[in-house]
């Protein structure tokens, strides 16, 4: 197709074509509105005029008779641009005006109307006239008249001005459809362009934007986040084949070659059974990083949106710090909530109970300082604007660099401090899915000494803050 083809089949073009035509029945309407009253202006000046005439030639006519008629009559019609005048008897019989010919039959009724006339000694067609016939006493018949060349003539100069100002309106339509539309072409061909790139496989591509903040860049705008979204889904997916390739090959080999040892050397029940054990528990931590890694990825694709629901959080981090309350007491630690109880989120509350669990679990493991005895893990909860905070703060060594603090939130990212502990490297990856999934956010940051991590999330309007003492163990 060539390039005045597309131009002509855009929608831009059309939709300008569509315009001129209505442009051009308004103004056809603009016009005929204003020669109609133009007209009707006219006529009844002429009207009002007729009548005046009329009047005072009657006069004339019962002062002096039809003597005194004739000379009024003959005198106007020597006038500049006189009306029409025509007196006769009732057969019919000039006797004075300035008119040689009209309408047969115009003088039969007494009333306006329009007929066809010439003036004495014109040559030519006749002209039309409005004019109006009255009856004097005696049968005399007077008819007074008005050319009707102005207002045909005004009617004529419309009709030219309509034409020339749709001649005018069409060109200026069509350059100006043409003008707009090879505009707006250019830039939807730049956005094909981009989206056949990214078709081919740049993900990295964007559909360009103009900066005029129409509906174009609205359009290009939503679409590059909608891109932004996949090219980021995409990458998860390519984390976690390789995730999956690599840091699973490892506790399966060991899965494969206990199997192998236990097979081979294994030479009573007892060693048996204690190998296949060793492999159930080897079986059981692979099922837990898979389904650990199909939550992450479920919760990227914003596909657990169901059972969400308004809840107070602060109840639900009291009620997690006393699950672990027991499990703290056993690693010589202690557990304590505070801040407020009333801050409602909405959400998946059995998500974000996960989410807590995982963060306590972390401090637990990690929290506790070398070298010390007792050590106070804290869990709190406050609403700071329309934001409510969760805070998980301990005393171990945490996390000094800034960018591991960043790392570890990946998949199977495991700082070479923590690897001698169990785990796979999954739950802060988890509780960040977590928090996207609730427009929320995770942030590590250092506690002097240890580790702080703050879980957002947006604050439901559904109740207000109850405040709690500034601190209360857990612990009993």
């Amino acid at each position: 197709m060539t390039a005045l083809g597309k131009l002509f089949r855009t929608t831009v073009f059309k939709l300008s074509l569509v315009y001129l035509v209505i442009f051009a029945i308004g103004a056809g309407l603009l016009l005929g509105r204003i020669g109609f009253t133009a007209r009707l202006f006219i006529d009844e000046n002429i009207s009002e005029t007729i009548s005046s005439e009329i009047t005072g030639l009657s006069e004339a006519y019962e002062r002096g008779g039809v003597r005194t008629l004739v000379d009024s009559v003959e005198r106007r019609s020597r006038r500049p641009g006189s009306s029409l005048y025509l007196v006769t008897t009732f057969a019919g019989e000039v006797i004075a005006g300035n008119v040689s010919e009209i309408s047969a039959g115009a003088l039969n009724e007494p009333g306006e109307s329009e007929i066809s006339y010439r003036r004495a000694g014109e040559e030519g067609p006749p002209h039309p006239a409005f004019a109006r016939v009255f009856i004097l006493n005696g049968g005399f018949r007077l008819l007074v008249g008005r050319d009707l060349g102005e207002r045909e003539a005004l009617r004529g100069v419309l009709l030219r001005t309509l034409e020339t100002s749709l001649i005018w309106l069409t060109v200026v339509g069509v350059l100006g459809g043409a003008f707009v539309a090879a505009r707006v072409l250019r830039r939807v061909d730049a956005m094909n362009d981009s989206a056949r790139t990214i078709m081919l496989g740049d993900l990295t591509r964007r559909l360009p934007l103009a900066g005029s903040g129409d509906e174009l860049d609205r359009l290009a705008i939503n679409l590059n986040v909608m891109l932004d979204r996949i090219a980021e889904l995409m990458t998860g997916l390519r984390e976690v084949s390789d995730n999956i390739a690599h840091d699973l090959k490892t506790p399966l080999t060991r899965l494969r070659n206990g199997a192998e040892e236990a097979l081979r050397r294994s030479s009573s029940d007892e060693n048996r059974r204690a190998a296949l054990e060793k492999i159930i528990s080897e079986s059981d931590e692979m099922i837990r990083t898979f389904d650990a890694l199909l939550m992450i990825a479920r919760l990227e694709a914003g596909s657990l949106t169901d059972g969400m629901s308004d809840f107070d959080i602060g109840k639900e981090t009291r009620d997690m710090v006393e699950l672990f309350e027991p499990s703290a007491e056993e690693r010589g630690m202690s557990l304590a909530f505070e801040g407020d109880l009333g801050p409602m989120i909405h959400g998946n509350r059995e998500l974000i109970a996960r989410s807590l669990s995982n963060l306590i679990d972390n401090a637990l493991k990690y929290g506790k300082p070398l070298g010390s005895g007792h050590s106070t893990i804290t869990a709190g909860v406050k609403k700071v604007g329309e934001i409510v905070e969760i805070i998980i703060a301990d005393h171990g060594s945490g996390i000094p660099d800034p960018g591991d603090r960043l790392h570890v939130l990946e998949r199977f990212v495991r700082l070479s401090a923590s690897r001698s502990a169990a785990g796979s490297g999954l739950g802060l990856s988890l509780v960040n899915a977590v928090a996207k999934l609730h427009k929320g956010s995770l942030r590590l940051e250092d506690n002097e000494p240890g580790l702080r991590a703050i879980l957002s999330f947006p604050a439901s309007q559904t109740a207000g803050v109850r405040a709690l003492p500034a601190m209360i163990p857990a612990t009993t």
